[in-house]
């Protein structure tokens, strides 16, 4: 029998016993939701296939608006001095640009670091991670019945689906976005450089696609763009479609030309997909990334996770302590994450359209030098309220 520090006593690999809470991915959402859950003192087992640390491709940018919840909750990643980060860039294709400072402003810290720091201590604090994927999920009994790919099972009464933006286990889940194809490709590097200012996050156009890049922890940069595949396919390589179309951006050009570029080579995320998805799907509480993405116009896709499991977190906890009512859960959470991020998630996809082609992305440019309310109504729409 393996035992929680903090929570009920579980066994692994067998159907003996039905643990609280099992959490599928081991992203900000799935962790965040696993500490403050175990914190509570429910049994929590949470599944990561990978093995921190690993990096993510992600802009690795948050909006302050997360920081007097991470605070209060002491998870705050101060001890890697995250880049504060204060001003916004925005350049056209052709290299037309805006300058605006930031009113709520952001930090920059590497999934690599908060990721792995934030697996530690759930645990130190009780979480049972298992380092396997979890292939399927079936809903019988009021229970739910997790197996992994090397055929274990397990049991739990709640399931939060946290497995990021497209996965294997939606898939299996026929999650009706999944059939929907996407025709964006993710691209992520870590770079030094000294063309970009340490506190602004700096978003470049190109041609089919933008690029974000902001400091985060020790000197280092993230370098993160979303391209359209057509794009790679046309000119048969990332690196030539990054000479052809990316380079045009004179602001990039002399970012690629001039920083050094730390990985071996770039990571690479294909089939981005912003179409809508449930809050809720067989009765799994999903979380982050699972629950809808934003477009990473600013990178808040971190934020709305931090945010995301703060509040399904608490409403379990309540719902739990009440004698637990699975439908009164799953309709109370469908609800609130709509009134909070809906409208969020659907402002990004119509911004969205404003960048990767030139004559948009130069009307965004003008509009924002010659109107600046315009440039803070989109920023403001990109950015939450603080929330603790």
């Amino acid at each position: 029998m393996e035992g929680l520090s903090c929570g009920r006593p579980f066994l692994l690999h067998t159907f003996e016993q039905v643990i609280d809470i099992s959490v599928i991915g081991g992203g900000l959402a799935g962790l965040i939701n696993a500490i403050l859950l175990n914190r509570a003192g429910l049994s929590v087992i949470l599944f990561e296939e990978k093995r921190y640390p690993f990096h993510r491709v992600c802009g690795e940018y948050i909006s302050n608006e997360v920081i007097p919840f991470l605070k209060k909750q002491d998870l705050f990643p101060t001890e890697f001095n995250p880049s504060d980060i204060k001003r916004f860039h925005l350049s056209s294709i052709s290299g037309k640009s805006l300058k605006m400072p930031l009113d709520l402003g952001g930090f920059g810290v590497s999934r690599y670091s908060f990721d792995h720091w934030l697996a530690m201590l759930a645990e130190r604090e009780g979480v049972k991670i298992i380092h396997r994927r979890v292939n399927r999920i079936d809903f019988d009994d009021d229970t739910f019945r997790l197996q992994d790919k090397e055929g274990d099972n397990y049991l739990s009464k709640i399931a939060i689906g946290a497995v990021g933006k497209r996965s294997l286990l939606d898939k299996n889940l026929n999650r009706p976005f999944f059939s929907k194809k996407s025709p964006y490709v993710g691209v992520k590097y870590h770079i030094k450089t000294d063309r970009v200012g340490e506190d602004v996050i700096a978003l470049h156009n190109f041609k089919g696609g933008y690029c974000g890049v902001s400091r985060i922890e020790n000197d280092t940069f993230n370098l993160c763009y979303l391209s359209h595949r057509e794009g790679i396919r046309k000119y048969g390589s990332l690196e030539d479609m990054e000479n052809q179309t990316v380079k045009k951006n004179p602001f990039l050009k002399e970012i690629f030309n001039s920083s050094d570029f730390l990985f071996e080579k770039p990571l690479v995320i294909n089939e981005i997909t912003f179409q809508k998805k449930e809050p809720v799907f067989r009765h799994i509480l999903m979380s982050g990334d699972a629950a809808g993405m934003i477009t990473p116009l600013c990178g808040n896709g971190m934020a709305m996770a931090i945010h995301s499991s703060k509040v399904l977190s608490e409403m379990i906890v309540e719902n739990w302590n009440r004698g637990f009512n699975r439908d009164e859960l799953e309709t109370m959470y469908t609800r609130k994450w709509n009134i909070l991020f809906a409208n969020r998630l659907l402002a990004g996809r119509s911004i969205q359209k404003l960048f990767g082609a030139p004559l948009t992305s130069e009307f965004a440019v003008k509009a924002g030098q010659t109107f600046r309310p315009f440039a803070n109504y989109l920023m403001g729409k990109t950015h939450g309220k603080p929330f603790s």
